[in-house]
């Protein structure tokens, strides 16, 4: 059977026999290539750098999914932390929203590293072996997958691939471990090395194979652009009304701007014409911006046929800056972040949280005494080690015994303390006993909480007392 042939091509990377097509964008020379080549490079610094800057002691970022801890700018989450990882969330979501309001998805074409590797890194040196983007053609029609260009080319990706790799990782785990990685014996790190080598390859498949799939199929912002954007925003956008009819030659008379040359497809890296409209896989790169841009310069027309416009003033609509989202999304960003920053600087130097004996709730000593088995969680919050020590009180004829206070902790760790409390059996008022836990560092940090101790449940008349489980506690 022969697979039947669409009538057009469907998507910008399939040819209408269903078959790949394999995108070699050409380079387009111009003022907007050139900004976005100091912003890339600018951003390839930080991307590669942040793992190795240290803030307060700590790395700039660290995501410890193993330990559940985010650092972000020195500053320590713990999984204890939802209200301000929640604040956070939600901000950085607003965040995206009001860029893509403003200016569409200028994180896509400037500042995503997907966009940044694949375009300035990967691409150029592709070109540099394979002969440009009519070589790499060129391969591409002879199936020359193999031709020792392009197995140069794989080797040099490979050995990019693996620092990108490494780098990635220290996003996770620190710099410290990956240098262990690195300069240990496999046999030594087994788990290790197996996450390097996986992801290792992912990358190198990434940026050989999926390429501008990931950015059309495997990342969702291009179906959120629908709700995200507005006819107001502001996006690539071709001057329909300017350009069209399209004519070539010589004759023009009668005809618009646009001489069909094709200049902005050819150097699209998602393969698509920006003259059909706003597309899913646009990812406002700008590229097709100083192609058409240059052509127009060549035949003495105004530059501008391709710009960052919206579609309200290609309608001839005008430009509305103050619209219902511009106006919401910031009120919205301001309110989120402002709580975040107020509950990041108020929050207590110390995490407390007092948990009950793992079995029976109390045990009785053969002179009726009860005793209570409490846990003491301390979460250190601050940037050096401290000493927490733990007090009970609110009881008369009350014994402490916390053989492990004062517990030292060290920064951004956590430490539990068993704390055993004993009561006469006369103390508790229907198997409870309400008293105050006070921990303290002696500097930073004094709390005081309330805890219910469970003991004896006791008859009105006091004739005699019965022990029952499941006293409740807090």
């Amino acid at each position: 059977m022969v697979a039947p042939v669409a009538p057009g091509r469907v998507l910008p990377t399939l040819n209408e026999d269903g078959t790949r097509r394999w995108l070699r964008p050409k380079p387009s020379p111009g003022a907007w290539l050139t900004r976005r080549t100091v912003v890339a490079w600018l951003l390839i610094f930080v991307y590669i750098a942040i793992p190795h800057v240290f803030m307060n002691g700590k790395p700039a970022m660290l995501l410890d999914l193993q330990r559940r801890e985010f650092t972000f700018f020195g500053t320590t989450f713990l999984p204890t932390d939802t209200l301000l990882l929640m604040l956070l969330a939600i901000s950085t979501v607003i965040a995206v929203f009001l860029a893509s309001a403003l200016a569409g998805r200028v994180w896509c074409g400037w500042g995503c590293p997907q966009t940044v590797y694949m375009e300035f890194v990967y691409r150029p040196i592709e070109r540099l072996f394979e002969g440009g983007a009519r070589g790499s053609a060129q391969l591409d029609r002879e199936r020359r997958h193999f031709h020792p260009r392009r197995l140069a080319k794989l080797a040099v990706y490979l050995v990019i691939s693996s620092f990108l790799a490494h780098t990635f990782l220290a996003y996770f785990v620190g710099w410290d471990t990956v240098t262990h990685w690195v300069f240990g014996s496999p046999g030594a790190h087994p788990v290790g090395f197996t996450i390097v080598t996986i992801t290792t390859i992912a990358m190198l498949l990434d940026f050989t194979y999926f390429r501008e799939q990931v950015c059309m199929v495997a990342c969702p912002y291009g179906r959120w652009q629908s709700a995200l954007l507005d006819n107001d925003s502001l996006i690539v956008a071709y001057d329909y009304n300017r350009g069209e009819p399209r004519g070539k030659g010589k004759d023009r008379e009668g005809k618009g701007d646009c001489v069909d040359c094709q200049a902005c497809v050819t150097t699209c890296p998602t393969g698509i014409d920006i003259r059909n409209g706003l597309q899913m896989e646009c990812i406002h790169c700008t590229q097709c911006m100083d192609a058409c841009d240059a052509v127009m310069q060549k035949i003495g027309k105004p530059v501008g046929l391709i710009r960052y416009s919206s579609r309200a003033a290609l309608a001839g609509k005008g430009k509305h800056f103050l619209r219902t989202r511009t106006v919401l999304y910031p009120v919205a960003f301001a309110a989120v972040f402002g709580t975040f920053l107020y509950q990041l600087t108020h929050k207590d130097a110390a995490d407390i949280t007092l948990l009950g004996a793992a079995g029976a709730p109390f045990t009785l000593e053969p002179d009726g005494s009860v005793v209570n088995q409490l846990r003491v969680r301390v979460a250190n919050r601050t940037g050096t080690a401290q000493a927490y020590a733990v007090e009970v009180l609110g009881a008369e004829h009350l014994k402490v015994i916390a053989p492990m206070s004062p517990l030292t902790v060290q920064p951004g760790r956590t430490e539990t303390m068993p704390v055993f409390v004993t009561l006469p059996p006369e103390e508790f008022d229907e198997g409870i006993r309400t008293v105050t836990v006070r921990v303290t560092d002696g500097v930073r940090f004094d709390g005081k909480f309330a805890y219910r101790l469970a003991g004896p449940m006791r008859d009105r008349d006091d004739s005699h007392d019965r022990s029952e489980q499941g006293g409740e506690r807090k």
